[in-house]
């Protein structure tokens, strides 16, 4: 990859100090040991100029010495472990980190929860937008014992995305819309019987039965059938076989037929 552009590093400083509009801002005082978190050896300790411009002296230096550690930089302003005291800080840091890497011809992917620079084609298409999740588990499931279990195979699986663990994460996210599925046949009135006992019935009769009876609309039910095909891979001859192992498109694919699925069975409740 070729060096970083002087405009990037001061994109870069600004969003290290907090000085851009919406960036976690740091104190003269934390500079060095965010430094220091990157990788970065012999970093001296800020001498109580202004801080974003002290930053960018810094990485000019470091550029012409080592272009690793300006990559350093990046891969730490991305990691997740800088936020734990305040993680909504996180999300504004990193979609401008993706824009300002955008220019560069890169973006940060991230693997088993660890960030990662990749080369970016901007002539790309870009990936469809995900199909939010507009309602609340309690609005499809009334039992509150099951609306919990289901609540939580929902964050479990947001947090198998967030870290990398894509099977992880299609594994519950198929758990969690067939629970619900079950759920509605047990519980809602049905015009078309279920083809086959619910003890037997399986996520394809179930997504079926929820379709004939309005429950969910086509799309849904299209997206519900593939949903099925990526759980099979929880069956590792099943992934040899497929030649194909959950990413992070697989798993984001999931979400919006999840999140689709389950904004329908609450438009369809009664």
């Amino acid at each position: 990859m070729e060096d970083f552009d002087d405009s990037t590093l001061e994109e870069l400083a600004a969003m290290i100090s907090g000085d851009e509009a919406g960036m976690k801002r740091r104190g003269g005082w934390e500079l060095a040991p965010f430094l220091r978190r990157a990788g970065w050896d012999d970093v001296p300790d800020h001498d109580g100029s202004p801080r974003t411009p002290w930053l960018l002296d810094l990485l000019r230096e470091r550029k012409e010495d080592d272009a690793g550690d300006i990559e350093r930089v990046v891969l730490r302003l991305a990691d997740r472990r800088e936020y734990q005291q305040q993680p909504s800080e996180y999300t504004p840091v990193i979609e401008r980190l993706q824009e300002v890497l955008a220019l560069e011809g890169r973006r940060v992917d991230y693997r088993n929860g660890r960030p990662s620079l990749t080369e970016y084609d901007s002539d790309e298409p870009p990936r469809p937008q995900r199909v939010e999740l507009k309602v609340t588990i309690t609005d499809i499931v009334a039992d509150p014992e099951l609306a919990r279990a289901v609540q939580l195979r929902l964050d479990e699986a947001h947090t198998c995305q967030e870290h990398g663990a894509y099977t992880s994460a299609v594994i519950m996210l198929g758990s969690l819309l067939e629970g619900v599925l079950v759920h509605a046949a047990e519980v809602r009135p049905a015009s078309q019987p279920l083809s086959k006992p619910l003890r037997s019935a399986g996520m394809q009769d179930l997504v079926q039965h929820a379709y004939v009876n309005g429950w969910i609309d086509q799309d849904a039910k299209m997206a519900s059938e593939l949903l099925r095909t990526y759980r099979n891979l929880v069956h590792p001859l099943a992934e040899k076989r497929a030649k194909h192992s959950a990413d992070f498109d697989t798993a984001d694919l999931c979400w919006s037929t999840v999140n689709a699925v389950l904004n329908d069975l609450a438009a369809s409740r009664v």
